[in-house]
Protein backbone atom coordinates (compact mmCIF):
# COMPACT_ATOMS: atom_id res chain seq x y z
CA UNK A 1 0.00 0.00 0.00
CA UNK A 2 2.81 2.41 0.86
CA UNK A 3 4.39 1.86 -2.56
CA UNK A 4 1.10 2.74 -4.27
CA UNK A 5 0.80 5.93 -2.22
CA UNK A 6 4.38 6.87 -3.08
CA UNK A 7 3.72 6.26 -6.77
CA UNK A 8 0.59 8.40 -6.72
CA UNK A 9 2.25 11.22 -4.77
CA UNK A 10 5.42 11.35 -6.87
CA UNK A 11 3.47 11.45 -10.12
CA UNK A 12 0.93 13.87 -8.68
CA UNK A 13 3.80 16.30 -8.01
CA UNK A 14 5.16 15.66 -11.50
CA UNK A 15 1.79 16.31 -13.11
CA UNK A 16 1.32 19.46 -11.03
CA UNK A 17 4.64 21.12 -11.89
CA UNK A 18 5.65 19.68 -15.30
CA UNK A 19 4.51 22.71 -17.29
CA UNK A 20 4.88 22.26 -21.03
CA UNK A 21 3.68 18.76 -21.81
CA UNK A 22 5.09 15.25 -21.73
CA UNK A 23 8.76 15.99 -22.38
CA UNK A 24 8.75 18.41 -19.46
CA UNK A 25 8.19 15.43 -17.14
CA UNK A 26 11.69 14.09 -17.89
CA UNK A 27 13.62 16.24 -15.36
CA UNK A 28 11.14 15.07 -12.72
CA UNK A 29 11.65 11.44 -13.77
CA UNK A 30 15.44 11.78 -13.49
CA UNK A 31 15.01 13.20 -9.98
CA UNK A 32 12.46 10.51 -9.09
CA UNK A 33 14.79 7.73 -10.24
CA UNK A 34 17.68 9.11 -8.17
CA UNK A 35 15.53 9.63 -5.06
CA UNK A 36 13.30 6.57 -5.09
CA UNK A 37 15.59 4.06 -6.86
CA UNK A 38 12.72 2.71 -8.99
CA UNK A 39 14.67 2.96 -12.25
CA UNK A 40 18.01 4.11 -13.62
CA UNK A 41 18.69 7.11 -15.84
CA UNK A 42 19.51 4.72 -18.68
CA UNK A 43 16.02 3.24 -18.32
CA UNK A 44 14.56 6.73 -18.78
CA UNK A 45 15.89 6.71 -22.34
CA UNK A 46 14.09 3.40 -22.92
CA UNK A 47 10.91 4.91 -21.49
CA UNK A 48 11.14 7.81 -23.93
CA UNK A 49 11.65 5.43 -26.86
CA UNK A 50 8.71 3.25 -25.87
CA UNK A 51 6.47 6.22 -25.01
CA UNK A 52 7.23 8.03 -28.27
CA UNK A 53 6.56 4.93 -30.37
CA UNK A 54 3.21 4.05 -28.76
CA UNK A 55 -0.12 5.89 -29.03
CA UNK A 56 -1.03 8.48 -26.43
CA UNK A 57 0.61 11.42 -24.63
CA UNK A 58 4.26 10.76 -23.83
CA UNK A 59 3.94 11.87 -20.19
CA UNK A 60 1.03 9.51 -19.54
CA UNK A 61 2.82 6.67 -21.33
CA UNK A 62 5.92 7.16 -19.19
CA UNK A 63 3.87 7.25 -15.98
CA UNK A 64 2.20 3.99 -17.01
CA UNK A 65 5.60 2.48 -17.88
CA UNK A 66 7.16 3.44 -14.54
CA UNK A 67 4.12 2.29 -12.58
CA UNK A 68 4.16 -1.10 -14.28
CA UNK A 69 7.92 -1.42 -13.86
CA UNK A 70 7.58 -0.65 -10.15
CA UNK A 71 4.35 -2.35 -9.07
CA UNK A 72 2.77 -4.16 -12.02
CA UNK A 73 -0.63 -3.33 -13.49
CA UNK A 74 -2.04 -1.72 -10.28
CA UNK A 75 1.08 0.46 -10.13
CA UNK A 76 0.65 1.54 -13.75
CA UNK A 77 -2.95 2.59 -13.09
CA UNK A 78 -2.08 4.48 -9.90
CA UNK A 79 0.93 6.26 -11.43
CA UNK A 80 -1.16 7.32 -14.44
CA UNK A 81 -3.96 8.59 -12.19
CA UNK A 82 -1.40 10.48 -10.12
CA UNK A 83 -0.03 12.22 -13.21
CA UNK A 84 -3.36 13.25 -14.75
CA UNK A 85 -5.22 14.25 -11.55
CA UNK A 86 -3.55 17.70 -11.21
CA UNK A 87 -4.28 18.47 -14.87
CA UNK A 88 -7.95 17.57 -14.47
CA UNK A 89 -8.25 19.74 -11.36
CA UNK A 90 -6.39 22.69 -12.90
CA UNK A 91 -8.32 22.53 -16.18
CA UNK A 92 -11.65 22.52 -14.32
CA UNK A 93 -10.57 25.56 -12.29
CA UNK A 94 -9.23 27.35 -15.37
CA UNK A 95 -12.42 26.62 -17.32
CA UNK A 96 -14.46 28.13 -14.51
CA UNK A 97 -12.45 31.31 -14.04
CA UNK A 98 -10.40 32.05 -17.18
CA UNK A 99 -13.31 33.48 -19.13
CA UNK A 100 -13.85 36.08 -16.43
CA UNK A 101 -10.16 36.90 -16.03
CA UNK A 102 -8.95 36.48 -19.62
CA UNK A 103 -8.08 40.18 -19.99
CA UNK A 104 -6.67 40.53 -16.49
CA UNK A 105 -3.06 41.82 -16.77
CA UNK A 106 -1.90 39.55 -13.92
CA UNK A 107 -3.27 36.47 -15.69
CA UNK A 108 -1.59 37.52 -18.94
CA UNK A 109 1.73 38.04 -17.14
CA UNK A 110 1.40 34.66 -15.42
CA UNK A 111 1.05 32.93 -18.80
CA UNK A 112 3.92 35.03 -20.15
CA UNK A 113 6.10 33.72 -17.31
CA UNK A 114 5.04 30.12 -17.89
CA UNK A 115 6.27 30.10 -21.50
CA UNK A 116 10.02 30.36 -20.78
CA UNK A 117 9.64 27.97 -17.83
CA UNK A 118 8.06 25.29 -20.01
CA UNK A 119 10.64 25.94 -22.74
CA UNK A 120 13.48 25.45 -20.25
CA UNK A 121 11.98 22.22 -18.90
CA UNK A 122 11.56 20.79 -22.40
CA UNK A 123 15.10 21.89 -23.36
CA UNK A 124 16.52 20.25 -20.21
CA UNK A 125 14.63 17.07 -21.03
CA UNK A 126 15.91 17.09 -24.59
CA UNK A 127 19.52 17.58 -23.47
CA UNK A 128 19.13 14.74 -20.98
CA UNK A 129 17.95 12.38 -23.74
CA UNK A 130 20.83 13.52 -25.98
CA UNK A 131 23.33 12.80 -23.20
CA UNK A 132 21.97 9.30 -22.58
CA UNK A 133 21.59 8.43 -26.26
CA UNK A 134 24.78 9.78 -27.77
CA UNK A 135 27.37 9.48 -24.98
CA UNK A 136 28.68 7.13 -22.31
CA UNK A 137 28.44 10.00 -19.85
CA UNK A 138 30.07 8.25 -16.88
CA UNK A 139 33.21 7.66 -18.96
CA UNK A 140 33.30 11.22 -20.26
CA UNK A 141 32.88 12.76 -16.80
CA UNK A 142 35.63 10.53 -15.41
CA UNK A 143 38.01 11.72 -18.16
CA UNK A 144 37.01 15.39 -17.83
CA UNK A 145 39.08 17.84 -19.89
CA UNK A 146 42.08 15.51 -20.24
CA UNK A 147 42.49 15.75 -24.02
CA UNK A 148 45.51 13.45 -23.87
CA UNK A 149 42.90 10.66 -23.56
CA UNK A 150 41.12 11.71 -26.74
CA UNK A 151 40.77 8.11 -27.97
CA UNK A 152 38.86 7.17 -24.83
CA UNK A 153 36.60 10.19 -25.33
CA UNK A 154 35.91 9.14 -28.93
CA UNK A 155 35.09 5.60 -27.79
CA UNK A 156 32.59 7.01 -25.28
CA UNK A 157 30.57 8.53 -28.12
CA UNK A 158 27.80 6.33 -29.56
CA UNK A 159 28.59 6.93 -33.22
CA UNK A 160 25.83 4.72 -34.70
CA UNK A 161 23.21 6.71 -32.78
CA UNK A 162 24.66 10.02 -33.98
CA UNK A 163 24.78 8.80 -37.58
CA UNK A 164 21.19 7.55 -37.44
CA UNK A 165 19.98 10.84 -35.94
CA UNK A 166 21.88 12.86 -38.56
CA UNK A 167 20.51 10.77 -41.44
CA UNK A 168 16.94 11.10 -40.14
CA UNK A 169 17.40 14.85 -39.67
CA UNK A 170 18.62 15.30 -43.24
CA UNK A 171 15.90 13.06 -44.71
CA UNK A 172 12.98 14.57 -42.79
CA UNK A 173 14.12 18.18 -43.18
CA UNK A 174 15.91 18.18 -46.52
CA UNK A 175 13.85 15.93 -48.82
CA UNK A 176 10.36 17.32 -49.36
CA UNK A 177 8.70 14.07 -50.47
CA UNK A 178 10.10 12.11 -47.55
CA UNK A 179 9.38 14.88 -45.05
CA UNK A 180 5.66 14.19 -45.59
CA UNK A 181 5.98 10.54 -44.50
CA UNK A 182 4.18 9.88 -41.21
CA UNK A 183 6.52 9.96 -38.14
CA UNK A 184 5.49 6.42 -37.11
CA UNK A 185 7.20 5.13 -40.28
CA UNK A 186 10.50 6.70 -39.19
CA UNK A 187 10.07 5.39 -35.64
CA UNK A 188 9.49 1.85 -36.94
CA UNK A 189 12.42 2.13 -39.37
CA UNK A 190 14.68 3.39 -36.57
CA UNK A 191 13.65 0.44 -34.40
CA UNK A 192 14.61 -1.95 -37.20
CA UNK A 193 17.95 -0.17 -37.67
CA UNK A 194 18.58 -0.38 -33.91
CA UNK A 195 17.94 -4.13 -33.96
CA UNK A 196 20.30 -4.57 -36.91
CA UNK A 197 22.99 -2.46 -35.21
CA UNK A 198 22.64 -4.48 -32.01
CA UNK A 199 22.97 -7.84 -33.77
CA UNK A 200 25.90 -6.45 -35.74
CA UNK A 201 27.59 -5.52 -32.47
CA UNK A 202 27.53 -1.78 -33.26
Amino acid sequence: MMLYLQLFWEFFKTGLFAVGGGMATLPFLYSMGDKMGWFTQAQVADMVAVSESTPGPIGVNMATYVGYLTAGIPGSIIATLGLVTPSVIVILIVAMFLKSFRNNPYVERAFYGLRPASTALIAAAGLGVVRLTFFDWSTITSIGLDFSRIMEILKAIHWPAIILAAVLLVITRGIKKLSKVHPIVWIAASAVVGIVFRFAGA
